[in-house]
């Protein structure tokens, strides 16, 4: 669970609850059925703490469309906008969140801020046209869902200790993210060409595979397949924000129904933008053996030991 010193180490208040769960961990069994167990529930846990953005923004959206009142002097939009204000405040008081990474997520808003004005004004989705903290069509705290893109990527690159076998160079994957966010633009006048640029991620991340760790040991996944899984999520988030009236597309104003999946394409696109951004702050690190194999013996060297426990390789 540990990580580096640097950019992707963990907060303060993270170290604090990672040895909490360390020392509750350490006396379940490490292997066989419960140990793949345990993995599975750290994995899901920890994807959940990099999601806390993103996830309290969904809660605040979902309560505001089932309760918040009608009649209200705030309108609903001006009141999700300032949750999202103090959701964000609330992440880096409470050293959830690094000064250092905030750069990226107020890059991730303005970002999604401007496409968010662009789009709008050419009919692709619309907003609910009450409140006063707003520019234009879009109200502020949309920028906020594209902030959370950002807080998820950056608190994923921590947590799991993210490494990368074969990562393209970084000039090429920021060329590929100017294309795919000027074809958000351009897909309205000119040929829509989302399918080639899908065709030249999977040319230039293809041979990438990602390493990251859960709590003993070490994974390896496709990085084109971390990033459909992610698009995956974040079309699921859409469908709960639209069905909150958050936004809506055109074809969902006489009625709601799900987005189509064809959008997964427009969220894995936007995956290649959001990880060129985070690059800006924590480069792509390779693997490092030496590294990973004093962690494993610092972790095995701190769990408790037991009568008839298994030599601290075997446990591993």
């Amino acid at each position: 669970m540990r990580t580096p010193s640097g950019p992707g180490a963990l907060t303060t208040a993270e170290r604090a609850i990672d040895a909490r769960f360390r020392a509750f961990l350490a006396w379940l069994p490490h292997q066989g059925p419960v140990g793949w167990l345990i993995e599975l529930a750290v994995f899901g846990l920890k994807q959940a703490w990099a999601c806390v953005f993103g996830g309290a923004m969904l809660v605040v959206i979902f309560a505001a469309h089932l309760w918040y009142p009608k009649d209200a002097a705030l309108a609903r939009n001006d009141f999700l906008t300032l949750a999202a204000v103090a959701i964000q405040i609330a992440m880096v008081a409470g050293r959830l969140e690094t000064l250092r990474e905030l750069r990226v997520v107020v890059l991730f808003h303005l970002v999604g801020t401007a496409m968010e004005l662009f789009k709008t004004h050419a009919g692709s989705w619309t907003y609910a046209p009450d409140g006063l903290l707003r520019l234009g069509a879009v109200p502020l705290f949309s920028g906020f869902m594209y902030a959370a893109v950002g807080s998820y990527m950056v608190r994923v690159n921590r947590l799991f200790d993210l490494r990368f076998v074969r990562y393209p160079r970084r000039w090429a994957t920021a060329a590929v993210a100017v294309a795919i966010y000027a074809n958000f633009f351009t897909n309205h006048y000119i040929l829509d060409i989302r399918w080639l640029l899908i065709a030249v991620v999977a040319l230039v991340f293809g041979r990438c595979v990602m390493q990251f760790r859960i709590f003993r040991l070490r994974w390896r996944m496709p990085l084109l397949l971390a990033f459909f899984l992610v698009a995956l999520f974040i079309w699921l988030a859409e469908n709960i924000a639209t069905w909150s009236h958050a936004w809506l597309y055109p074809s969902q104003l006489s009625g709601w129904h799900p987005v189509s999946p064809a959008k997964l394409a427009s969220w894995f696109l936007l995956m290649i933008i959001s990880v060129v951004m985070v690059t800006w702050i924590s480069p792509p690190q390779p693997p490092d053996d030496r590294l990973s194999a004093a962690a494993v013996d610092a972790d095995v060297a701190d769990l408790p030991r037991s009568p008839g426990r298994r030599s601290a390789k075997a446990g591993i």
